[in-house]
This record gives structure tokens, sequence and C-alpha cells, in this order.
């Protein structure tokens, strides 16, 4: 059975297509940098390579962009769209409706659709690649697999907010947790890594968006992100965690309007706001230069993921491992060193040479003396989305 993975993210689009139940994958992609000047696409099969410059201005035209490719005669993988039998779809919010992975119709939809207001850089562009798949590939069974299903473990002293319990109770405001598929699959990398499915690790999800979960016997027990997706870690264009007074400052006193508000901690704050640049790799090269603001701002988001292993140490009673994964995670050694340093309380020591290597397999960043393992594990939301999607269909024949 092939199985096509859309991953829509904030600003890129992965994907993958497998054949399963084996898990081989046939082709994988991705298009970054959407909605800029120059967007880049990536293509990989066993016989292609491609790489190219393109001006993509949203999600729906890196799609089909994608899927031309799929079909191509030359690089292509499939001879036809009906060659596809299932589209597992990466979709973020799933709000207090969606704890499991779903076979999508138009009621489901719907649903997703009305979590727009709460996951604004996300859930639009997820709900676009399946609208785009359904066309695309019609006679396939699309499948939703939800980023806040992983942390329906989360103990309700830990995602209960200090409000009036009316408005918790009848509005469903809690904390969610986002980016779970990414955390689940690390997490259960790091279990086999480590030989023990009862270790306490801290999970690090850092890329245009970021997270950082608390794993206690391989459960999600705490999370940086909340109700929506824009609190806890400094992100590419989202703010992090901010002091409730200042949306008010902004509303009474700066005349800003709510959405203005949203539009602002969501799409120009953050990494963006602090330096003009939501890339990480443009602020590593202009700090390297000495653009003091740049500095500056990688300073500010290892801080704020310093704090969080704080906490989730506290909360946890202890720590066996620290795990780094995706884009910023696993490829930038000046994050991980910056996030590292000065941890040595906790047992952290990092190996500055070991952090400057590259693989594509889970490596041991840390020194020998170090009681903290620190790893970095590639993450591969795309196989975790493709598991569950065939599962979900093809319950009694998973490999």
């Amino acid at each position: 059975m092939k199985v096509l993975v859309i991953n829509s993210g904030s600003s890129s689009i992965k994907f993958q297509l497998f054949e399963m139940p084996q898990k081989e994958v046939l082709c994988s992609g991705l298009v970054e940098k959407l909605g800029l000047d120059t967007s880049v696409l990536h293509f990989n099969s066993a016989n292609h390579k491609i790489d190219k410059e393109l001006s993509l201005k949203d999600h729906h035209a890196g799609l089909k962009e994608i899927v031309e490719l799929l079909l191509d005669q030359k690089v292509g993988v499939i001879s036809k769209a009906d060659d596809i039998t299932l589209v597992g779809h990466r979709v973020v919010h799933g709000g207090s409706t969606f704890s499991n992975t779903t076979i999508i119709n138009e009621d489901v939809k719907s649903k997703i659709k009305d979590l727009f207001d709460i996951a604004p850089l996300h859930n639009p562009p997820n709900y676009v690649g399946i609208e785009v798949a359904e066309l695309l590939f019609p006679k396939a069974v699309q499948v939703a697999i939800f980023d806040t299903a992983f942390h329906q473990t989360i103990p309700e002293k830990a995602y209960t907010y200090a409000i009036p319990t009316a408005l918790s109770e009848k509005h469903k405001i809690r904390m969610y947790g986002f980016h779970g598929t990414s955390h689940k699959y690390v997490t259960q990398q790091a279990q086999h890594y480590l030989k023990n499915k009862n270790s306490k690790i801290i999970t690090v999800h850092l890329g245009n968006g970021c997270s950082i979960t608390a794993v206690n016997q391989g459960q999600s027990v705490d999370h940086s992100l909340g109700f929506g997706p824009v609190n806890g870690l400094v992100m590419g264009t989202r703010s992090g965690d901010i002091d409730q007074s200042i949306i008010f400052y902004l509303i009474h006193h700066l005349e800003y309007s709510p959405q203005e508000v949203n539009d602002l901690l969501q799409k120009k704050s953050g990494m963006l706001g602090l330096t003009g640049y939501s890339d990480l790799r443009d602020i590593e090269t202009n700090a390297a230069q000495g653009d003091r603001a740049c500095q500056l701002a990688l300073e500010i988001n290892a801080y704020r993921i310093k704090k969080y292993i704080g906490a989730y140490v506290a909360a946890m009673n202890g720590i066996d491992a620290i795990v780094f994964t995706a884009g910023i995670g696993e490829n930038s050694e000046t994050m991980r060193a910056l996030v590292c340093s000065e941890l040595d309380f906790f047992g952290v020591s990092l190996d500055k040479d070991k952090n400057k290597e590259r693989s594509k397999s889970i490596r041991e960043i840390n020194t020998k003396d170090s009681r903290v393992k620190v790893l970095v594990i590639p993450t591969n939301e795309e196989i975790e989305i493709a598991s569950q999607a065939y599962d979900l269909i093809s319950p009694n024949k998973h490999d």
C-alpha cells in the first residue's frame, strides 16, 4: 500500500511517500520558506535528487508543485494518482474533540476549521493540505493525525489554568500541547537507545515552531505549548511566553485591535521581532559577524529553553536524558551549546567536538562523565504519521 504523508508546517511542507507496511521510503522532500521572495524545493528518490528555487506564495502552491513531481514522467514515482491508497495529514490542533488518529470526513474538516483561531499558523495550512489532497487523490482515504494526541497523558494539575472553573469546563480552555507526533517519535527512539522504558527525558523540538516536553516512563507529563501553539519557547515568528498585561497595554494604550495583537504575537514576534530574521541560519550568520541584536536573540532563545529544562527536572524529580530534535535542534551546534552551558548542577556536560559532528543517526554529544545523556535524534514525524494512518485502516495487517 502506498501511503503519502503531508506535513504542512507554518512556513514549510514536508512530504514522504511510503510503501507500507514495509516502511520503505519511495521519495521524500521539503518545500521551505513559503511566502518569502524565494522558496526552496527539495525532492529525493532512489534515482533523482532535485533542489530548486521557486516563487511559492502559499501552501496551496507548494502542494501542487509536490504533486506534479510525484506524477512527473521523468522523476516521478507513481504513474497515476490512484496509485496512492492513503494520505496521512499532520493536523496541529485537535482541541478536546480529537485525541486519536481519525479518518477525515466533512464533519472532521469542519471541526478542524473551528480551531483556526487558536492555531492560526497551522490548522489553516493543514486544512489546505487536506483539501488539495482530496482533489488530487480522490480515491485515497484521508487520515488526520493530531499533534495534541501525545499530550493527553498530561495530568490535570499540569494542564489546568488558574481561571474560573466554569470557563474551563464549558469552553474546554486548558493546555493541549503540540508537536506531539515529533515528541512521541523521538521519545520512543530515546527509550530504545537508553534501553530504559522508565527513563525521565526532556525532548526539545526546535524548528520554526519550538516546544519542550517532560516525558516520564514514555508519557508526556508537561509541555511548553498550551491552549494554542504560541506560548512557551521563543520561536521563528511567535513570541513564546509573554506577560498578559502587555496584551491589554497594546489594546488600551497603543490602540491595537485584538486581531492586530494576535498577528503581532503569532507572525511578527519571536526571532523575527528581535532581529528582522525568522530563519535561525540567517541569525547565526549575522551573530558570528558581530550583529548584537542577533547575538542577544540567540541568548534569549537559549535562556528560555534552559528555564524550562530546570522546571521539568523539578517536575519529574530527576532527568536521564535531554533530546534535541527538529531542524534547529538537529543542525544547530550553536543553539545546543548555548542551551547546555552551565547546566553542570544537573549533571549535564557537553562534548564540544561531538556537538560539532553531523549525522542522520542518533548520536550522543555528552562527555563520558556526564550524568545526563545529551542526544541528537532526527525526528521523523512522517513515518510516525504513516504508521498511525496505516494502523487505523489496517489494524490487523501491521508489520
